[in-house]
């Protein structure tokens, strides 16, 4: 659902082989070479964040449903956790 030039900096991961990981719509998050600020670039910070998400909201097809969940994950980690 991204856009063309957003859609060309993240790649899904597909590993070579049947692994835990494959049916986890996971993303790859490449290797930098800058030393300070290569976890605030778009192509390393975006992988990693949507890596970090459940299998459940990583599932989501419906986009509204997505930006709720997105929304109210910062209130569940404050208040439930």
């Amino acid at each position: 659902m991204a856009q063309g030039y957003t859609r060309d900096l993240l790649q899904p991961y597909t590993p070579t082989r049947q692994l835990r990981s494959s049916p986890k719509n996971l993303l790859v998050t490449p290797k930098s070479s800058l030393q300070f600020y290569e976890h605030r670039s778009f192509q390393v910070a975006a992988p990693r964040l949507c890596n970090s998400l459940t299998d459940d909201n990583r599932s989501i097809q419906n986009l509204d449903v997505f930006k709720n969940k997105i929304k109210t994950l910062p209130f569940i980690d404050a208040f439930i956790s």
